[in-house]
Formats: structure tokens, sequence, C-alpha cells
């Protein structure tokens, strides 16, 4: 019984093995595909390939990365990836900026907010997104109404606007950062 046994759990092994080392490749692929199109969204034209340049920034304990998008060499906006908790768990999001700090787009790299209500975060053109299109947080606020901010939460779901405009904001905390060290 114990030689079944184990054989059993060696061949299960060995084929999740097989399995992992087969789709590990097309799964990272997968990712960096995924991540380029979220960076493409959100910062204005460049000519380099920022997932290539990417560096990493810790804010309040956790580390964010940051990916300089940039044209003839120069500047020409950061595409920010960070988490924050929303309602129905993490919000993977990546926040552009143009080089003066002005917010040019968002992109929702993954969520797992409640169908229906939370998850209208993934469509950019809810008014919790649209409204930030082009502001620039050191002049706006950039909270949702309910709280004295500028920004419209998404009907019934305003937990998720907040953790989606908390996370606007560590971006630009980030961004700030950033700017600090050139």
């Amino acid at each position: 019984m114990v030689l079944v046994l184990t054989s059993i759990c060696l061949v299960c092994s060995a084929i999740l093995g097989v399995v992992y080392s087969v789709t590990a490749e097309p799964i990272r692929q997968a990712d960096v595909a995924k991540i380029n199109k979220a960076i493409s969204s959100v910062v204005p034209q460049f000519d380099n390939i920022p997932s290539q340049e990417m560096f990493k920034v810790e804010f309040d304990g956790k580390e964010s990365e940051v990916y300089p998008a940039k044209k003839e060499g120069q500047a020409v906006g950061y595409a920010i990836k960070v988490k924050s908790s929303g309602f129905g768990g993490p919000i993977t999001m990546m926040v552009g900026f143009t080089s003066d700090g002005t917010i040019y787009n968002t992109s929702i790299v993954y969520l797992s907010e409640t169908p229906g209500l939370g998850a209208k975060l993934t469509d950019e053109n809810i008014p919790t997104r649209a409204q930030l299109k082009g502001l620039n947080p050191a002049s706006s606020n950039i909270t949702v109404k309910k709280d004295g901010g500028d920004i419209d939460a998404i009907t019934a779901s305003t937990i998720s606007s907040r953790a989606f405009l908390k996370g606007v904001d560590i971006a630009y905390q980030i961004f700030l950062k950033v700017q600090s060290q050139k």
C-alpha cells in the first residue's frame, strides 16, 4: 500500500512539474503583453520600450514598478503600477503621468471587485476614471465627492471608487519621489 501511494504521488508530481515547465513561459509572456498594453494606454506616445527600463520605487513599505516613457531620449511620462485594497480584494492598476505630473490616463491590470458594481472600474469611460484625465493631483482634490473631493464615485460602489482613487494617490506620491530623485 505504501509503495502504491508513493508511486501515485511521484507520478502526479512529475505530471505537475511537466505542466508547469510547459506553461510557465507562455504565462510570463502573457503577463508582459498585458503590462505593455497597459503602459501604452496610460502614457503619451513614446519610442522606447518602457518595460525594459522599469525600475522599482519603495513607498510606504511597498515596492511599485515605474515604467519611464521616452521620446527621442526625453521623458514624456511615467506609467506607475500600484496596488490598492478594494472591497473584493486588491486592485492592481497602472496610472500614467505626463512629465509635469498631469494624469494622462489609468488602466486596470487586475481586480476582483463585485461584478456589476466595483468591477465597472475596468470601463475607462465611467466618471471615476474619465474625470481624472488631464487633472494634476497637485491642484485637484482627487477623492470622491462624498468625502469632499472632486470625483464622482461609481453608484453603489463607493468603497471601490475610494480604493481606486487611493491607488491613484499612491501613484502620484511615487511620481513625486521619482521626480525628486532626478
